[in-house]
């Protein structure tokens, strides 16, 4: 039997003969493919564990903030109780929505691609190409039948779920037309054929950031739109060019796309018949300030390094100066708000001092794994509010002030009103989460950890990173 590399020091790994290595390699492919396939099934039994009918309350359906049903896969599936998707992602290190995502697509293949479901529990079939099949008939325009959705079971099961976008979007295209869904559609073109699915989109790839501080651009556009992009591009490449740029050409197309997004938008706030000499700002940049150390402390292998609130990302000073250094770029620097103050009002609304602070410390939702950002959620107290304190002559045991407020987006806001999830702020920024199953978080402004995981030890020979 092969064993695994957990069971063998470094010395006996590396006396491994190549052919038992890669035989090695391919058993742990397996191994990995079964575990993934068997978390779809884990992820299905804990929707059938879960259904809307399992909240005691039926009057809550109708009661705002209280759960409801959730569909999260095609009709034919069963509906979920919204809120058992939190503590299933809490225990897997991934967010809810990642949660969310997970069981639709179990429920997806377990009721409405059953060809696949099979194939995937017999080792067929990876759990990740059935998944991309399932996100792509959870979420078409129109929404797939229950028999609709069978034709592409039948098809993709037929030659073991190998298919790639392009060919998953015919399919689901031919069903469309197959089953006459355009005409449920009043919107949709039943002559349209192909081409109803629209395969346009520009995405911005903001969960995938180069340590250079770029990020990755998708498109798929109108062959008119594209030539024309193309020719702009072009243009402004050889413009960087003639005013004395050195970079790349590619480099030059790329910092032209931006130019044509910063001018666009100066044109838009300027209005029809703007000088374009005299355009308003298309850019802002607003820098907040946090010292606790002098400068050359913060700096770190790369240099001195600030965070990007949007995305909550690392950027270095040289990258600020060069958005700033633009001559339409209009730049607020804000009052530094001291994060370890304790601030605090007598009211319940919590003013806009406060609420800055909190979202400056807190950066995103303090949720276990969850990364909407800060500034659009809503600021919770920890410990509830009593409206009725003052007037009945008790002490206010959820005080407005800085070690009583926390950002939580709505969602898990409402969570943790309406469930048993309990948190408590063990220091400033720190908070200790239970789950109504007992498992303990630990959240802070580096990340989650569960509470009986221990940090693991430093590579090797590398200095451990300054934080920012």
């Amino acid at each position: 039997m092969i064993e695994t590399l957990a069971g063998r020091g470094a010395g006996e790994v590396e006396d491994l003969a190549a052919s038992a290595l890669l035989a090695l390699a391919r058993a742990q492919k397996a191994t990995e493919d079964r575990a993934a396939a068997e978390l779809l099934a884990t992820a299905a039994r804990w929707a059938d564990l879960h259904p809307p009918e399992s909240i005691h309350d039926a009057a809550a359906f109708t009661v705002p903030g209280s759960e409801h049903e959730e569909p999260i896969a095609g009709e034919g599936a069963p509906p979920v109780a919204e809120f058992c998707l939190a503590e299933l992602g809490a225990v897997l290190g991934v967010s809810t929505t990642a949660a969310k995502k997970l069981v639709g697509h179990a429920l997806e293949l377990r009721h409405r691609l059953p060809r696949l479901w099979l194939q995937v529990q017999a080792g067929r079939v990876p759990a990740w190409r059935a998944r991309s099949v399932a996100e792509t008939t959870i979420h078409t325009t129109p929404s797939l039948t229950r028999e609709a959705a069978a034709f592409v079971d039948a098809q993709v099961a037929a030659v073991a779920g190998r298919v790639g976008p392009a060919q998953l979007d015919r399919l689901v295209a031919e069903a469309i037309t197959r089953f006459d869904l355009a005409a449920i559609d009043p919107a949709a073109d039943p002559e349209d054929g192909y081409l109803f699915v629209d395969p346009r989109h520009a995405t911005i790839h903001d969960d995938d950031v180069h340590y250079a501080g770029t990020m990755r651009l998708e498109a798929e556009l109108d062959i008119a739109d594209a030539l024309d992009l193309d020719r702009a591009l072009a243009r402004g490449a050889a413009s960087l060019k003639a005013l004395g740029s050195d970079a790349s050409l590619d480099a030059r197309r790329s910092a032209a796309l931006g130019d044509l997004a910063r001018t666009q938008t100066a044109f838009d706030l300027a209005g029809a018949g703007a000088d374009p000499q005299r355009l308003p700002a298309a850019r802002e940049v607003v820098l907040r300030a946090h010292f606790d150390a002098t400068l050359d402390d913060l700096a770190t292998v790369f240099g001195p390094t600030g965070r990007m609130e949007e995305g909550q990302r690392l950027v270095l000073l040289d990258q600020v100066k060069d958005w700033c250094g633009d001559s339409r770029t209009k730049v607020t620097v804000n009052p530094v708000i001291d994060l370890n103050a304790q601030l605090s009002t007598p009211a319940y609304e919590v003013p806009d001092r406060i609420r800055e602070q909190v979202i400056l410390r807190d950066r995103t939702c303090v949720f276990p794994w969850c990364t909407r950002p800060a500034r659009g959620c809503d600021i919770d107290h920890v410990d509830e509010y009593d409206h009725h304190a003052d007037a009945e002559g008790r002490p206010q045991p959820g005080p407005t002030q800085t070690a009583n407020l926390a950002a939580l987006c709505r969602f898990h806001h409402r969570l943790k009103t309406h469930t048993a999830w309990r948190y408590e702020m063990t220091d400033n920024g720190r908070f200790e989460w239970t789950s109504p199953h007992g498992h303990h978080y630990r959240r802070d402004r580096t990340g989650t950890t569960a509470a009986d995981q221990a940090d693991p030890p430093d590579p090797p020979d590398i200095p451990r990173p300054r934080r920012p």
